[in-house]
C-alpha cells in the first residue's frame, strides 16, 4: 500500500506546501506512522499544521468483523493546526502517531464527531488530553482512490479540555462546536481556556 501513501503525501504537499520537518513512530505490531509538519500563515499569524502519514495505508475495519476486507473500508489521516510559537507543540508528534495507530492497535474506526483521548497532555502544559474529530473536505480535499477502495479523508482534530470532552459525551459534538462558535473560541490557540459550559 506504499502507493496509497505516496498519493496521500502528494495531496498533503499540494494543499500545504513542503513539510519543514517529519518524524516516524513505530509501535509493536503496527505499520510505521509518520507525522509531517507544515508552517503557514493565516489571518491571525503563523500556524503549524501536523499531518499523519501512514494511517490510510489500510482501511479501518470493524473489530467485531470475522473477515477483514483488505481493500474496502474507510481510510483517513489526521491533521492538527495550532498557532506557532505559543507552546512547545512539536511534542504532539508522538500523541498524534498514537491516535493514528489506534485503528490498527485497538480496532477503532475514526470518524467525524468522535472523541480521541491520549490520556496525557497533547504537548507540555497543554490544557488538552483529547481531540474532537471534525469533518473532512475543508483545507485538504478527500483523495479519491481506485475502486473498490474508499477515498482517503483528511480529518481535522480540534483539541478539547477534559471538561469540554465530558460535556461533549453528554451533549454531543454538534452542541460543543456550536458553543465554541458562539463564544468565538480560537481553536488554534494551544493555550486557550475551556469554553464556558454553564
Amino acid at each position: 500500500m506504499s502507493d496509497v501513501l505516496a498519493l496521500v503525501e502528494a495531496r498533503l504537499r499540494t494543499a500545504l506546501g513542503e513539510p519543514d520537518a517529519r518524524a516516524a513512530v513505530t509501535f509493536l505490531g503496527t505499520d510505521r506512522i509518520e507525522v509531517l509538519r507544515f508552517t503557514a500563515s493565516d489571518a491571525g499569524g503563523e500556524v503549524v499544521r501536523y499531518a499523519t502519514l501512514g494511517m490510510s495505508a489500510q482501511p479501518m475495519a470493524d473489530p467485531t468483523a470475522t473477515l477483514v476486507d483488505p481493500l474496502r473500508g474507510p481510510r483517513a489521516e489526521l491533521v492538527l493546526t495550532v498557532r506557532k510559537g505559543r507552546a512547545d507543540t512539536d511534542k504532539v508528534l508522538r500523541p498524534l502517531a498514537v491516535l493514528a495507530a489506534s485503528p490498527q492497535v485497538e480496532g477503532v474506526i475514526v470518524a467525524p464527531g468522535a472523541s480521541l483521548d491520549t490520556g496525557e497532555p497533547l504537548w507540555p502544559e497543554a490544557p488538552f488530553t483529547s481531540v474532537l474529530v471534525a469533518e473532512s473536505g475543508g483545507l485538504i480535499e478527500d483523495l479519491e482512490l481506485d475502486e473498490p477502495m474508499e477515498p482517503v479523508r483528511f480529518l481535522p482534530l480540534l483539541p478539547m479540555t477534559p471538561n469540554e470532552a465530558a460535556w461533549k459525551r453528554v451533549q454531543g459534538a454538534a452542541a460543543l462546536e456550536e458553543r465554541w462558535l458562539r463564544h468565538g473560541t480560537d481553536l488554534r490557540d494551544p493555550l486557550r481556556a475551556g469554553v464556558p459550559l454553564g
